[in-house]
């Protein structure tokens, strides 16, 4: 080898009066080749696994032969960036929460405009093929969630037992605010089928607040028998469907079913007091049995649709988030009565509130899609 280059880099011959200079230049040479021959067997040792002497792996720096390089130890930046990013989600949860506590309102829904609905369906139905990861996304979604749910549920039945339509108003405008996040994802010509599959659940989703609803005796939850706490944990696991299909109201779904209104008054008044603390407790349970059996199932459905159907999954996803709308004012209308609406100031308060949360709502979906170009193709979703 070393011959072959240097003849290769060997000059052409000179006059006799430039052999002095000609040995200085083939020297140079000489070394040269010498050089890149001792990179090349470096090269050759650090690809072989098995060094040639004592048959033991050959370990480079931070590494290992056929191991891929370990990871340093995180910066300020990625810790700074992992907390934000748990912070955020446990915003988000709160946001979900709330939408379990006004009739109409669907957690799923909420998920889809903040832009983290795939993932969040992901992580459920992928809980135990991914578990950490999915737990370190669902930990502070859950966080959020109940937190959102106790702080914000006494404030929102007051608002909507005295101001219904203009508290009601708030979060439609939020939801409409958000749909750009949504709809960004159907984006180009749609084919029939999808409008097919818009106009279903929006027909689905709007007709809802026109089913009749049941109505239980006061304070039958505090007396139910083993059949009933059964029959608990299977309403529970319908109600799951609003946290993980869009537009589908689990509040909506309760109210019909006559749980609604008793399950609400349990909370408020006998668990966050301190009375029937065991029974309540006891009746949360079973419900939240169901609720997580039931978003386990319908997340691994969604996933699969998501997956073989995008485009129309998400074209009946924004026809049960607009079916939704409608559905929230009437199922108001229907509980208050409509001797409010002869006010012109209410009528001017709920058109306010709604274009503040549409305001409000739009700018954070332009932030974010701003943010995503700047951080390019491999930000993370």
């Amino acid at each position: 080898m070393p011959i072959s280059l240097f003849s290769v880099f060997k000059p052409k011959k000179a006059a006799v009066g430039r052999r002095s200079t000609i040995f200085l230049q083939n020297k140079l040479y000489f070394h040269f080749s010498y050089d890149i021959l001792k990179t090349m067997e470096q090269d050759d040792t650090l690809s072989d696994p098995v060094s040639a002497s004592d048959g033991e792996p050959v370990k480079t720096k931070g590494c290992e032969i056929g191991k891929a390089p370990e990871k340093g130890p995180e910066n300020g930046h990625d810790k700074q960036n992992k907390l934000l990013e748990f912070l955020l989600n446990i915003v988000r949860g709160a946001a979900i929460g709330v939408a379990f506590i006004i009739p109409g309102f669907s957690g799923g829904s909420v998920a889809a405009i903040l832009g983290v609905y795939e993932k969040l369906v992901g992580s459920v139905a992928d809980l135990f093929k991914h578990f950490k990861t999915s737990v370190a996304f669902l930990f502070p979604i859950l966080i959020g969630l109940i937190l959102g749910v106790a702080a914000l549920i006494l404030p929102i039945q007051w608002g909507l037992g005295h101001f219904p339509i203009p508290t009601v108003s708030l979060f439609v405008g939020l939801a409409l605010g958000g749909l750009p996040s949504v709809t960004q994802k159907v984006k180009g010509k749609p084919k029939w089928t999808h409008i097919v599959a818009c106009l279903i659940p929006l027909a689905v989703a709007a007709s809802l607040c026109f089913l009749p609803t049941a109505s239980q005796p006061e304070g039958f939850l505090l007396g139910l028998n083993f059949g009933g706490y059964l029959l608990l944990i299977l309403i529970g696991a319908v109600g799951a469907c609003a946290l993980v299909v869009p537009g589908i109201s689990g509040s909506m779904l309760l109210l019909i079913f006559g749980y609604y209104t008793p399950l609400v008054q349990l909370l408020t008044e006998h668990l966050l007091v301190g009375q029937d603390v065991g029974v309540s407790l006891l009746v949360f349970l079973c419900a939240g049995i169901g609720v997580v059996g039931g978003f386990f199932g319908v997340s691994v459905l969604m996933k699969y649709l998501l997956r073989k159907f995008p485009r129309g999954t998400y074209f009946a996803i924004i026809g049960f988030i607009v079916g939704s709308i409608p559905a929230v004012y009437a199922s108001v209308v229907r509980d208050t009565g409509t001797a409010l609406l002869s006010n012109p100031w209410y009528i001017v308060a709920a058109v306010a509130l709604l274009l503040v949360g549409a305001a409000i709502s739009f700018t954070l979906v332009m932030v974010a899609r701003k943010k995503g170009k700047k951080d390019g193709p491999n930000a993370e979703q």
